[in-house]
């Protein structure tokens, strides 16, 4: 197995079982909408189910659209990272570890998807209650930093010497 796909099983596995185990906590030990404070005025643990997508975003629309939407979408995005993952050279770790953690986190929301048609969230950051961030996930978290990885690997400059060389015509 290539170095670069034993980096995706990897790091995919652990952020799976990571996103998974700590939904299992949250779904086992507390009631929907239950909240615990850990930071006043800053940080609760609360259950939530996202029946949307990020934000919340389609929780209105109709069950069975979201549900054809959210089941068939993830395994089309796995999908395009492998294909993508088929292109990045074994030494460009930093890419790398950007796709693994989209891959993982898109792993454990579709796990959710599957079992409940929802998603687990209970990462709940606010500012005295007036800036309410919505709830998340660590699988949410993953797919963030993956996502904020490759845009900063799309805005680096090449280093001198690296640029391709044009092409005779």
């Amino acid at each position: 197995m290539k170095l670069k796909y034993l980096i995706l099983v990897t790091i995919a596995g652990l952020i799976i079982a990571l996103d998974q185990a700590t939904k299992l906590y949250i779904h086992t030990h507390f009631s929907l909408g239950e909240s615990i404070t850990v930071i006043n005025d800053f940080f609760n643990i609360t259950y939530v189910r996202n029946t949307g997508a990020a934000f919340g975003f389609m929780s209105t629309a109709q069950e069975t659209f979201r549900n054809i939407i959210f089941l068939t979408m993830p395994p089309v995005a796995l999908l395009v990272i492998v294909m993508i993952m088929r292109g990045v050279h074994d030494r460009d770790l930093i890419q790398i570890l950007a796709l693994s953690s989209i891959f993982g986190g898109a792993i454990g929301n579709y796990i959710d998807r599957i079992r409940f048609r929802y998603v687990i969230d209970f990462l709940d950051f606010h500012i005295q209650n007036e800036y309410v961030w919505p709830a998340f996930n660590v699988a949410d978290i993953a797919i963030v930093i993956g996502v904020g990885i490759l845009i900063l690997i799309m805005f680096r400059k090449e280093e001198p010497g690296t640029e391709p060389l044009p092409s005779e015509t």
